[in-house]
């Protein structure tokens, strides 16, 4: 086991280029290779297990009494939070039968989003965004949902932090129709928050674009330049995190899925639109970010003109007179 950087991360913050790159194996490393990551928080794991008549929750769930809920009747949802504890992931592979490359691409972090089928389980990789309250950049965070018969694994890096309160809320409160559907529902329900998750940054985004804008029309300054290329950064990195997420919801409705039924294909179709939504507003503002580049660079150069013709206009006057004094001195 090797140990590197966690991938959850606030942007906007300096060294942030590893996390424009996806996890590779190092070559000639040995396929199910572990890479934990060096400030990872310890695994801990909470089930809430419903069905349309109770819902039950237990926080630090012992991996041991997980087995009953192999074949029980109701829904389980496994949250897995933290991927330190090598042991604990090991023994949770080991009672769900997970395949070791479907753990391996599930801690191995950051992946490309992408919605793979074993033989006993589907597996989907997301990327969550969640806004800083500040407005200062956002967090990102490789989730993966483990799908099968009657049960949903979730697993992400951080406890503090995602985008699944309202889907909690719906189940302890019987909202909707979560309650009387099956373990594939809920795979649609927290995928498709974490999709509507990025809405919120991308206001925040627009926010700032908009005073983005005024500052370059108005009153550029040598800050103005640096903004613009974070900007880029920041929106490519959103891009990279939504557009193979849309790409797998795509190939899924179309090819479908054993462990999804024709109805959460129907609502998957929604949760499609929603993405490709994403997509569009992210190239939107990489647009107005190229005109306010091009603006800058103009403004620049114009200023850049003027203070020429002011300098050609200084020589031009005392270039002469300094010749004529020189002269009369002599």
């Amino acid at each position: 086991m090797e140990r590197k950087k966690t991938f959850s991360q606030t942007l906007s913050l300096p060294n942030d280029a590893d996390r424009l790159d996806y996890y590779y194996n190092q070559p000639g490393s040995k396929p199910g290779t572990f890479q934990i990551p060096e400030n990872a928080f310890p695994t801990d794991i909470a089930l809430i297990d419903y069905d349309a008549n109770q819902q039950v929750r237990q926080n630090h769930l012992n991996l041991d009494r997980c087995t009953p809920y192999l074949n029980s009747s109701s829904v389980s949802w496994f949250d897995v939070v933290g991927l330190a504890t090598q042991k604990k992931l090991f023994r949770l592979a080991d009672i769900f039968n997970l395949d070791k490359y479907l753990l391996e691409d599930v801690v191995n972090i950051p992946h490309r989003p992408k919605v793979q089928e074993f033989p006993h389980h589907l597996l989907i990789i997301t990327h969550m965004v969640i806004p800083k309250f500040n407005h200062q950049g956002f967090w990102i965070e490789q989730v993966s949902l483990i799908v099968g018969k009657n049960y949903l694994i979730s697993v992400q890096e951080e406890p503090s932090r995602d985008c699944f309160v309202l889907v909690r809320e719906r189940i302890k409160k019987d909202t909707g129709i979560i309650r009387q559907r099956n373990a594939d529902y809920l795979a649609y329900a927290l995928w498709d928050a974490i999709i509507d998750g990025y809405f919120p940054v991308l206001e925040i985004y627009r926010e700032k674009l908009a005073e983005l804008e005024e500052e370059v029309i108005f009153q550029p300054t040598e800050d103005t330049l640096p903004k613009i290329y974070r900007f880029k950064r920041e929106l490519m990195l959103l891009r990279r995190g939504m557009s193979p997420q849309q790409e797998a919801l795509k190939t899924l409705i179309a090819g479908g899925s054993t462990f999804i039924s024709e109805e959460v294909g129907t609502f998957l179709r929604d949760c499609h639109d929603h993405a490709v939504q994403v997509v569009d507003l992210i190239d939107a503002s990489h647009e107005l970010l190229e005109g306010l580049l091009g603006l800058y660079l103009s403004s620049m150069g114009n200023k850049t003109n003027e203070l020429m013709k002011v300098f050609t206009i200084v020589s031009t006057i005392f270039i002469p007179l300094n010749q004529l004094l020189n002269s009369t001195g002599n």
